[in-house]
């Protein structure tokens, strides 16, 4: 299929970017490896679309406060080669093999995969169990949203139609920081039936502040808070079984052609048991 007509644009500037954003119908480009897609199948139909890709000031990864920043246009691919990211942001570091392909991610984008939204994706679920936050500008200014208020609903998020997501950040990794990442996909590089990203911190013997956070379960990304709850302190079988079952409580997938909800809640378990050694690893 062939998209829409569409009026083109070249945004110069992230001002000009905004400005252009003021029209009724406008939309971003970035990696395009969502949008062309949904255009091509006139599932978008956006009257201009904007362009992007030259603003400078959407690229590069650095160190502030405590933070590592990653522009939005910063390319998955880029972003997996980048020793920065792997030292001070390990669990990105690990799902970003698992999107896609090798010519997806040289195209695909951070900020594209974030505000796209898609609940099976592996990055919306990494800047949640991180509690990152998303730096948005717009036409009221410039603002902050932490990970858990940005996923809103199915392909929603706190972005309006007049924002650009400009970049993300997640605290860097210390000597205590714990990092699990697993998923069930049919295929490498297919969007994930059941996916799981985990941090903790190193407390003695055992964790703290576990944050666990499902993927392809839901219309969002989702925090198994219960289950979380439950791994607090030293591990153990016993702990990681109530853990397990506690999901019951915090999960509720729907039936699709992919499986049942029920199936879906028993991959669960199994990537958390997984996880949960990982966590339990003291990091490399």
């Amino acid at each position: 299929m062939k998209p829409a007509p569409f009026v083109y644009a070249k945004a110069r500037s992230l001002d000009h970017a905004s400005e252009l954003l003021q029209q009724d119908g406008a939309k971003l480009l970035a990696g395009g490896q969502s949008l062309i897609a949904t255009l091509n199948m006139r599932l978008s139909s956006p009257r201009l679309l904007i362009d992007i890709n030259g603003i400078a000031a959407l690229g590069g990864i650095s160190r502030e406060d405590g933070q590592l920043r990653i522009g939005a246009l910063v390319r998955q691919g880029e972003a997996e080669r980048s020793p920065d990211i792997a030292a001070h942001a390990p669990l990105i570091a690990a799902a970003l093999p698992h999107i896609g392909h090798p010519a997806i991610r040289n195209r695909g984008t951070i900020g594209g995969s974030v505000a796209f939204a898609d609940p099976a994706a592996e990055l919306p679920a990494c800047l949640l169990a991180l509690d990152a936050d998303i730096e948005i500008e717009g036409s009221s200014g410039r603002r902050s949203v932490r990970a858990d208020r940005f996923f809103t609903g199915l392909f929603e998020t706190a972005l309006g139609p007049r924002d650009v997501l400009t970049a993300i950040r997640v605290p860097v990794a210390s000597p205590a920081s714990r990092y699990g990442f697993a998923e069930f996909a049919r295929r490498h590089g297919d969007y994930a039936l059941v996916g799981l990203a985990a941090s903790a911190q190193a407390d003695g013997k055992g964790l703290s502040d576990v944050r666990l956070a499902f993927f392809g379960i839901g219309t969002t990304p989702v925090r198994a808070t219960k289950a979380q709850a439950a791994l607090a302190g030293e591990i153990d079988g016993q702990k990681v079984e109530a853990a397990v079952a506690a999901l019951a409580s915090n999960l509720d997938p729907p039936d699709d052609l992919q499986g049942t909800g029920a199936f879906k809640r028993h991959l669960a378990g199994v990537l958390l048991r997984r996880v949960v050694k990982q966590l339990s690893e003291p990091r490399r």
